[in-house]
């Protein structure tokens, strides 16, 4: 049993049935439910379960020596295990290890013990009423009133789960985009037809007055000053201001407008 210290911050005694479990909320932010509770409510000796759970790797992990309040007058440290270890614990105990009459009892706590502990502490409690659900059945106006809240709760659950995906489709969607490009975001085919020919005009008329092979100096050209690494790549929103430079570079270079 670990014993490292673990402070109590609510001790309450949880109604099951006709019998009493003693449940704590730790500062660990847990629920623990204590193993000598559980047991005099079956009727079965508690040591021999405490050494099973010290056996069981797993059960150890959340068996844990916390101080609690016995009577008004004194405490005591007992062994308590966390509340969702109980299923498993309580599926390891032998019918042959009660007596036949508890065993209906054994049968119930292990159907149904975990899940009123289990659900008392997601609803911030350790008490639970047993009867709810009886309650609900009787469809009064409270009991409308709270399923209307459960399902407008649920619905809002299922709203926020939506936008989630839906958020997380949108980023694959634009991270493919991305990887394979958009082909409507750049020029079409006819427009870096006309941006080539272009760059071959400057480039021929530029030659003329160099004496050497112009191409790759003009591409470069056309790339630095529009941030891309090919005439394909280029924006389709910025094609008539490519096409715009292209022409002022091949008119000062020759005087004439040939495309």
């Amino acid at each position: 049993m670990d014993e490292t210290a673990l402070t109590v911050v609510e001790q309450r005694e949880v109604n099951f049935y006709e019998d009493e479990l003693t449940a704590v909320r730790a500062d660990d932010g847990q629920i623990y439910v204590s193993i000598k509770s559980l047991c005099e409510a079956l009727g079965i000796t508690t040591a021999p379960q405490a050494r099973r759970i010290k056996r069981t790797g797993i059960l150890e992990t959340g068996f844990k020596g916390i101080t609690i309040l016995v009577t008004p007058g004194g405490s005591q440290t007992a062994g308590m295990l966390r509340v969702d270890l109980v299923p498993l614990f309580l599926t390891g105990i032998s019918v042959k290890a009660v007596k036949e009459a508890a065993r209906p009892k054994l049968e119930r706590f292990q159907r149904e013990a975990a899940k009123v502990l289990w659900e008392a502490f997601q609803q911030g409690r350790l008490t639970v009423d047993l009867d709810f659900d009886t309650l609900l059945a009787q469809d009064t106006p409270e009991a409308q009133a709270y399923k209307m809240a459960q399902a407008v709760l649920q619905l809002a659950r299922n709203q926020l789960l939506m936008r989630s995906q839906l958020a997380d489709h949108e980023q694959r969607l634009e991270s493919i985009e991305a990887q394979l490009g958009d082909t409507g975001r750049n020029v079409t085919p006819d427009q870096a037809s006309q941006i080539s020919q272009a760059v071959k005009a400057v480039a021929l008329a530029q030659g003329k007055k160099t004496g050497r092979n112009e191409f790759g100096a003009v591409y470069g050209e056309l790339y630095r000053k529009f941030g891309i690494t090919g005439y394909k790549m280029l924006p389709a929103r910025r094609f008539d201001e490519a096409m715009k430079f292209l022409t002022d570079w091949h008119e000062n270079l020759t005087g004439t407008l040939p495309f």
